[in-house]
């Protein structure tokens, strides 16, 4: 390679076994920089190499044994679990404690790991909670960094970081790598480290092989629009994006019951099960992957074919995000958007970034597949569907008391529909809810509510 980044003989060793062939800019930009102790800002999309770009040469300023000397800071367990995992690849030859450090697990076993860790990767929280127990140690620290810096912030997680900023040695290596520079990143930026050097890379998506596109959907027939294009796609890997975890839960359920084998992906699950999840898809032992936003950040996801936004991202950022998982490396990828009334608003929120263009199709012909929600109640795990006795008399199909197995196919267009999710907001993940789907009046056409569709968003040729 001749790049002009140099690492010690056992790092370049591990760099060239783990099959990367060439550095990327990301990491040839920074390394140097990093290796002369400078403050770096790099600005690059997820993908880019950014974890190598800083963990090769923060593990050239580690001595095993002697202390925490570096923390990493991330937003989610989920990257602090694949950040964690990747120092150890890149330490295969020079003996380093790395310990991950996040919360929804036993706290007891981290504190022997952190009486022994030489690097450690944590989220604020759990961070926070071991040095108010005292149970870690950062006065040592030599190299802080800061991951995924503004989704760290838009998690709320801006006075954690400080706090735990004000407990790392004033004379200390800062590197932040950040997707966008929010106000907040600037803030820490101006208050927080010193003459920093800024890398800003373009995007490691490729554009150009990137379609992307989207239907005018009714509510009721969103999901069967869905199994219809899983079938006839046959994306090698896709990632369906969800606004909340009970709406992931409910499409990964229906899913599954109507032959389409799917893994399911949000901050509510247990940390073993997210772990199996991501574990699975990226053994492509599973194709199909219905996450919440958790997944759209930080996760290096190899070979994702096909993005489909069940439900419309609030923001064009948010979008970008999530598109970002596909048409990586010169791979080709395609972003099918499903939108339905309830996500006018916030599809309009996205085209208002002019650089996304995005074709509508026509709607294909499909057939409506069977659609039910369950809920537990009265905490005796008892559920509730549109087609059992137990539901209100209105059912999926608009006839009373039309039970799972009676459904009669096709559906019609003035069928009646119950609604299948209420407003709810968790406390931990800021996911939210307003949509009522199928609240409408029997036999009403779309678009007669707000408007027609197509005189709401500009058309694309």
């Amino acid at each position: 390679m001749t790049s002009g980044v140099h690492l010690q003989p056992e790092l370049a060793r591990a760099f060239q076994e783990m099959g990367f062939l060439e550095y990327t800019d990301i990491q040839k930009k920074s390394i140097p920089l990093i290796q002369e102790g400078k403050d770096v800002i790099g600005q690059s999309q997820t993908g880019s190499g950014k974890t190598a770009a800083f963990g090769f040469p923060t593990l050239e300023k580690v001595s095993h044994n002697h202390g925490i000397q570096s923390l990493v800071l991330v937003p989610t367990r989920e990257l602090c679990e694949q950040v964690a995992s990747e120092f150890r690849k890149f330490s295969k030859y020079k003996k380093t404690n790395i310990t991950s450090v996040y919360g929804g697990v036993s706290i007891n076993p981290q504190f022997a790991e952190l009486r022994h860790a030489d690097i450690v990767v944590g989220t604020p929280g759990r961070i926070l909670d071991h040095l108010q127990r005292g149970t870690i140690n950062l006065s040592r620290v030599k190299v802080l960094i800061l991951d995924e810096a503004d989704k760290m912030f838009e998690m709320g997680f801006v006075e954690d970081v400080k706090r735990i900023i004000s407990q790392v040695p004033r004379e200390r290596q800062t590197l932040l790598f950040s997707a966008t520079i929010s106000h907040q990143v600037h803030d820490i930026v101006q208050n927080y480290m010193k003459n920093p050097s800024k890398i800003k890379l373009q995007p490691y998506v490729e554009q150009e092989k990137m379609a992307q596109y989207f239907y005018n959907v009714d509510s009721r027939d969103k999901f069967s629009l869905l199994t219809h294009i899983l079938k006839h796609e046959t994306p090698k890997l896709a990632i369906i994006f969800c606004a909340t975890r009970k709406r992931v839960d409910v499409v990964g359920t229906n899913l599954n019951r109507n032959g389409i084998s799917c893994l399911s992906l949000h901050g509510g699950l247990s940390q073993n099960m997210r772990k199996k999840s991501i574990g699975m898809f990226h053994k492509n032992e599973a194709r199909i992957l219905v996450a919440s936003d958790v997944a759209a950040r930080g996760l290096d996801i190899k070979n994702v074919s096909h993005i489909i936004n069940y439900d419309s991202p609030k923001t064009s950022k948010e979008y970008i995000h999530r598109i970002g998982r596909t048409a990586r490396a010169g791979s080709e990828g395609k972003v099918i958007s499903l939108i339905s009334e309830p996500d006018h608003d916030n599809f309009r929120n996205v085209l208002s970034d002019r650089s996304i263009v995005v074709q509508q199709l026509q709607l294909p012909e499909f057939q409506r597949v069977p659609f039910f929600a369950s809920e537990r109640r009265h905490g005796l795990g008892q559920r509730r569907d549109f087609h059992s006795r137990s539901s209100p008399r209105r059912s999926y199909s608009g006839h009373s008391r039309t039970r799972y197995g009676e459904q009669r196919m096709p559906y019609h267009s003035g069928e009646r529909s119950h609604s299948y999710e209420r407003r709810s907001q968790s406390p931990h993940s800021g996911e939210r809810s307003s949509h009522n789907y199928g609240e409408r009046r029997e036999g009403q056409q779309y678009g007669e509510r707000r408007g027609s569709y197509h005189g709401r968003f500009r058309q694309f040729s």
